[in-house]
């Protein structure tokens, strides 16, 4: 069975509203990356990191998948073998568009979780820092999102999904963020052959054996014809 690993980052929702952390007037460009998105900036200010990530919940809400998580929701869905997507995003983006096999490496806007005993559940639209967590009681509650000096989720299970890649995809990623910027090595290593669908040249980009630039509401489709094309 075919095996196709997919990593998407900020550049595939960008065309569905939702900024990067390099946008110049994006949400994350009003903030202080330390105050908002560190465990320790949680326990400095948890009202405004609250207040942030309410804004980014509502951002979320208020957006709607593009073709290229339409595309992957299709390839999903009619590819004869396995695909995972791994996302470093934090919207439901991809779920909304109908894929099913998705990793959320860094979390999920629409989740919270206890700070303390670390239960997990649906996020309400708006969190505050009185909120209790319904499992234990305890005001400790969080969004399920992984901040810098975090470990992001499930990291064993996407090393093995590298390992047996036969086709691995990355998508709107700039290269920079780790331990993602790594995979495409772990799955070259594996013998999987490797593509860039990339809105322009990421750090990363030798790395690949073909490359794709372009907005990815316009190669990402492209390229899951080109996949479920009838192999002559």
């Amino acid at each position: 069975m075919a095996r196709i690993v997919i990593l998407t980052g900020a550049g595939i929702s960008a065309e569905s509203g939702l900024s990067t952390f390099r946008d110049k007037d994006g949400l994350w460009s009003k903030y202080d990356l330390e105050e908002v998105a560190t465990p320790e900036g949680f326990y400095r200010n948890r009202r405004l990191v609250h207040d942030f990530y309410n804004a980014r919940r509502a951002n979320c809400a208020g957006a709607r998948s593009n073709s290229a998580h339409e595309a992957l929701a299709q390839l999903e869905a009619a590819f004869p073998g396995e695909v995972l997507v791994v996302t470093q995003n934090v919207d439901d983006l991809h779920r909304r568009a109908g894929s099913q096999n998705v990793i959320e490496m860094h979390g999920a806007l629409m989740r919270a979780c206890c700070a303390g005993c670390g239960h997990v559940w649906p996020a309400p639209m708006e969190m505050h820092p009185e909120d209790k967590c319904p499992a234990c009681g305890q005001p400790e509650t969080r969004p399920d999102v992984v901040w810098f000096g975090e470990i992001p989720h499930a990291m064993d299970e996407i090393g093995a999904a590298l390992g047996r890649a036969e086709i691995f995809a990355a998508i709107g990623t700039s290269g920079q963020v780790w331990p993602a910027a790594g995979f495409v090595a772990e799955a070259r290593a594996a013998g999987a052959q490797c593509i860039e669908l990339n809105l322009e040249r990421s750090e990363i980009s030798g790395e690949f054996h073909s490359r794709h630039f372009g907005p990815a509401s316009v190669v990402v489709p492209l390229w899951v014809d080109s996949v479920l094309a009838p192999k002559t």
